[in-house]
């Protein structure tokens, strides 16, 4: 049975709730308005966000900048290469008092989780969110526990040329919905920064628009956006264009297909529609599709980046016929 399509109040909501966020965020991080609406289709199709770019431009800065506008737990964790998987998870603890383990919970265990400089850490401690990013729980000795709802990690990273760093595991990568690029600002938008924190942060000053039950909430009405068949087919057609394309050695997930089009109905819904448009996937393919795929030699030498391959397929694969209203209500 299909769930219903949202209504007018429920998608009023979502525009009114984002657009405050999105007026609070771009306070901090000024002159990045497609960036700021991403990130929070992220947020709102329940994925992880990942920001990735040289220090200093801005990128834990918007990743504490989304956790202050809402009402919740944030856990902040600083990898490092001594970081270990129980860091982030927790431990059990021996107490003496009533001869019994007791479970104490890492910074996992919280609805916003930004990790910075992901990359800093070993493989094995990147794994240890492989399970709470996928399966929003965490097992410790053999027990799992569950993450609450909603449950988001941003995390930062180096480019992997930078000293110090390891490239993260496909695995790992696959689970993040989307990669950031933060990049420098314009003239402008630096020097509006330069007059913003010439005498105060304004991060202190940013509040809380929104509680974690809200989100929630929107993430569910999100999920009920129409997507039609069409759409549909065409974001398989995308994800089935860097299977076969040859300047690639890995083509885009099943999980990148659902998470392309979760992302776009997050757009969508902030746009206040109650229908995805091909336009919404096409704006999301290169932040959720480029950072799973791994290019081929010739492309590498090339200096043929996944983002440019993707958006050669976005060019090339047909965009579906469009759907009416009246087609819309007679196949919802």
């Amino acid at each position: 049975m299909l769930a219903a399509v949202p209504t007018e109040a429920e998608l009023a909501d979502v525009v009114d709730v984002t657009g405050r966020m999105r007026q609070g965020i771009e306070s901090v991080m000024t002159g990045r308005p497609d960036l700021v609406r991403v990130s929070l289709s992220v947020l709102l199709a329940e994925g992880h966000l990942l920001l990735e770019d040289v220090p200093g431009v801005g990128k834990t800065t918007l990743a504490k900048a989304i956790a202050k506008t809402i009402d919740c737990a944030v856990g902040r964790i600083q990898f490092t290469p001594d970081l270990l998987p129980s860091d982030l998870t927790g431990v059990n603890i021996f107490r003496t008092q009533t001869h019994e383990f007791e479970f104490r919970p890492g910074p996992v265990f919280a609805h916003v989780v930004i990790g910075d400089e992901i990359n800093r850490a070993s493989p094995k401690t990147q794994s240890a969110l492989l399970e709470c990013m996928q399966e929003a729980q965490a097992t410790v000795d053999g027990r799992s526990y569950p993450l609450p709802r909603p449950f988001l990690v941003i995390a930062t990273q180096n480019p992997v040329e930078m000293e110090g760093t390891y490239p993260l595991p496909e695995a790992q990568r696959d689970r993040f919905m989307a990669r950031l690029t933060v990049g420098y600002p314009s003239p402008e938008s630096e020097l509006e920064m330069l007059d913003r924190q010439e005498t105060s942060d304004p991060l202190l000053d940013l509040t809380p628009v929104t509680d974690a039950q809200h989100v929630a909430r929107m993430a569910d009405v999100v999920r009920r956006l129409y997507a039609s068949p069409s759409v549909k087919r065409y974001v398989v057609a995308l994800v089935g264009a860097t299977r076969e394309d040859t300047g690639l050695r890995l083509g885009a997930s099943p999980r990148a297909a659902i998470q392309l089009l979760r992302a776009a109905k997050s757009v969508a819904a902030m746009a206040g529609r109650d229908h995805v448009l091909p336009d919404d996937v096409q704006e999301l393919a290169v932040p959720v599709l480029a950072h799973r795929l791994l290019p081929s030699t010739e492309s590498r030498l090339s200096g043929r980046t996944t983002s440019d391959l993707v958006a050669d397929a976005v060019t090339r694969v047909p965009l579906p016929e469009p759907v009416t209203a009246r087609a819309r209500r007679a196949t919802g």
